[in-house]
């Protein structure tokens, strides 16, 4: 086992959410870390972060509505406001939500966007089901 320090290749951000293999520490590619970020954002409801009031899309306040057009549009909204002031490591391209056709209550989210530094293009779903 070697003493040196290994760096990480590029800064990658936060969160830097570590995880353990074989008695070393491993930390998410950028990928994965935006990834990650993302869904800490659309699944923190509003001031559930110390210090941080406006953090987070508040998704958990759509549950109960009914999957009408004005609900998934508020939806799209939050996703996008939320997204553009908290990760700033991404340009977004698109944000779509869809009805689901099978499940009356649940709607998709689907999140399109590239890598600022790499210019990667990335997409990042997500299934709610409103429960009205």
């Amino acid at each position: 086992m070697s003493n040196q320090v290994r760096l990480p290749k590029e800064p990658i951000g936060w969160p830097l959410l570590a995880t353990p293999v074989n008695g070393e520490w491993h930390y998410p590619s950028l990928e994965d870390s935006i990834k990650q970020a993302i869904r800490i954002i659309l699944l923190t409801p509003k001031g559930g972060l110390l210090m941080h009031a406006n953090f987070g899309a508040g998704l958990s306040t759509y549950l109960h509505q009914p999957n009408q057009l004005i609900t998934r549009r508020r939806i799209q909204d939050a996703v996008i406001d939320s997204i553009n002031k908290w990760e700033p490591r991404i340009l977004l391209d698109s944000v779509d939500v869809w009805e689901i056709p099978e499940e009356m209550d649940a709607v998709r989210v689907v999140i399109e966007y590239r890598i600022k530094r790499t210019g990667v293009k990335e997409n990042v779903k997500l299934t709610m089901n409103l429960g009205s």
